[in-house]
């Protein structure tokens, strides 16, 4: 992904309510960047579609711990 691309729709979780405390997913490229909602100067990683889609199916499954 090229770094002057810049992620846009960012958006959290339904299930977050008004919890300030979050992770914010946005669209950039073909893939995901992610960043924390409390600390956005700490700026955000970036994935492959493929690997957000394997962390999503992971997190389906239950797959870390709580």
């Amino acid at each position: 992904m090229s770094s002057k691309t810049r992620p846009t729709g960012w958006r959290k979780s339904t299930h977050s309510g008004q919890q300030v405390s979050c992770v914010e997913v946005g669209s950039v490229g073909s893939g995901a960047a992610v960043r924390d909602s409390k600390n956005l100067d700490a700026g955000y990683f970036t994935t492959t579609s493929r690997q957000w889609r394997l962390f999503v199916d992971a997190i389906k499954a239950d797959r870390f711990e709580r």
